[in-house]
């Protein structure tokens, strides 16, 4: 769907039709989650739209010290849209970050990051264009308990899906008995699906906010879903998964329910995935096909591959970057951890989907998930993937077989390197290689996310004893 304004001008056209009378400034943080305040309409003025909005980056974790806290906001006014769930009339406007010390868009603000990628992309000479699509999985479940004291830690999620509930006495309904089961989810119709008309909500309200919706479904696992958008460039794709995933959550929560992109909230069944399709194109032409290559795939496609393999240890600390989502990264649960590439096998890390012809062609990374902040995933990707077709990097394959079912040994004696097995040797990879994002990403940033992250998921990960760990341990 096409912009709702172009300029400052239409904006004013734009909430003058629609009765606004708030406008919501909206940023992202560097874990990728959303920030805002909001103005009275008649308090936004031009010069605000254009020179920015001050705010405090020293309230934002891993930005700003307290004696140089002062930051400002710059509105992107053509992100401009709708908000579709406050009570008042409300317009949002996405922004980016901008350093008043240094006078440059802000160098840990994740949107301003990536759009500096795309610039690099542009002088690198490949391509001056790069599209993704993100494929974001969800939960929906009914209900979620969560503790997590000195002595005692548990967590405990539900949805009338779960097969768990069999012989649960339901208070207000019946037990129907009809669910998908582990690994049964995949397209089943009502009643086994149960969230057809909350999805649909969800498909709505997405073509509201400026998403051009293509379909959706029940996803493998139960209580999972999955809508899928349209691909954008590297900024409005960021920028869709933000808002697609601000309205997969209100709709759940206006509808008593609860939305989660967690990568792996049930232990045995699938986790959820931000599997993402990439190409870059120069001119107008998209520099991934070449007819009668295997999968149609050019040189530069299977370097941009090799490029993201060769650096992927590290450029998981911002696809995978969080404890929970090594969890996900196991064979045998659609999330593959094997890296090589193979035409429509979704046991490798790269697919190829199917595709006839030059504006199809394409490359899916499959290991990504979405507690990944979408603007520094997409970017870590695109610099590792330049840096491959700079380099002539090779990957490894195509491998065409069930890679779930090959044992360590097998994986080892071919030589197929694989994902980091957890987030500290993803960020201890980022520590020892990130040459390939410097171009874009400054060693002040790459220092303070990788710390941030230390800080905030490893540490108090690796420092909590577990229910399995009480299990396996208690009596030793």
């Amino acid at each position: 769907m096409g912009k709702f304004v172009n300029s400052i001008v239409e904006f004013y056209e734009f909430c003058e039709e629609n009765e606004v009378k708030y406008v919501d400034f909206r940023f992202t943080d560097i874990k990728g989650v959303w920030h805002h305040i909001s103005y009275n309409l008649s308090a936004v003025s031009k010069d605000m739209l254009a020179d920015g909005i001050p705010f405090d980056g020293s309230s934002i974790d891993a930005w700003q010290p307290i004696n140089e806290s002062d930051m400002i906001l710059k509105p992107d006014v053509p992100t401009a849209f709708m908000d579709p769930f406050t009570a008042d009339s409300t317009i949002i406007v996405i922004c980016d970050v901008y350093d008043i010390y240094k006078n440059e868009l802000y160098e840990k603000c994740p949107r301003s990051i990536a759009k500096k990628a795309l610039q690099h992309l542009k002088e690198s000479g490949i391509g001056d264009e790069v599209y993704f699509g993100p494929e974001n999985e969800f939960f929906i479940f009914d209900d979620v308990k969560i503790k997590d004291d000195v002595n005692s830690a548990f967590y405990q999620v539900d949805s009338s899906e779960g097969g768990w509930n069999d012989s649960t006495d339901f208070i207000d309904d019946l037990n129907t008995g009809h669910r998908p089961r582990i690994k049964g989810g995949y397209f089943p119709v009502q009643p086994i699906d149960s969230m057809v008309d909350l999805r649909a909500e969800m498909m709505q309200v997405l073509e509201e906010v400026g998403l051009e919706v293509m379909l959706g479904h029940h996803e493998v696992a139960q209580a999972q879903g999955e809508i899928g958008v349209k691909y954008g460039d590297i900024i409005e794709a960021a920028d869709n998964v933000q808002k697609y995933k601000y309205v997969v959550k209100m709709v759940a929560h206006l509808n008593g329910k609860t939305a989660t992109f967690m990568p792996k909230p049930l232990m045995g069944d699938n986790g959820n995935g931000m599997h993402c399709h990439q190409s870059i194109w120069k001119n107008g032409k998209n520099i991934f096909y070449k007819e009668g290559e295997y999968a149609n795939l050019s040189d530069e496609a299977r370097h941009y591959i090799g490029g993201v393999f060769k650096h992927a240890q590290a450029v998981s600390a911002f696809t995978n970057p969080s404890t929970n989502s090594y969890k996900r990264l196991i064979p045998g649960f659609e999330a593959p951890s094997i890296l090589t590439y193979s035409s429509q096998n979704r046991s490798a890390s790269c697919r190829i989907p199917y595709g006839a012809g030059e504006a199809s062609t394409r490359v899916e990374m499959r290991f990504p998930d979405s507690s990944a902040c979408p603007y520094l995933a997409f970017a870590a990707m695109l610099l590792a993937g330049l840096d491959g077709i700079k380099n002539k990097y090779e990957p490894v394959g195509p491998m065409n077989e069930d890679l779930f079912e090959l044992s360590l040994a097998e994986i080892r004696k071919k030589g197929i390197p694989q994902m980091p097995h957890t987030l500290r040797e993803a960020l201890e990879a980022l520590i020892a290689d990130n040459e390939f994002l410097q171009p874009v990403m400054s060693d002040m940033f790459i220092d303070t996310y990788q710390n941030y992250k230390f800080e905030s998921q490893v540490w108090p990960d690796e420092s909590r004893p577990t229910a399995f760990e009480f299990k396996s341990t208690y009596s030793c």
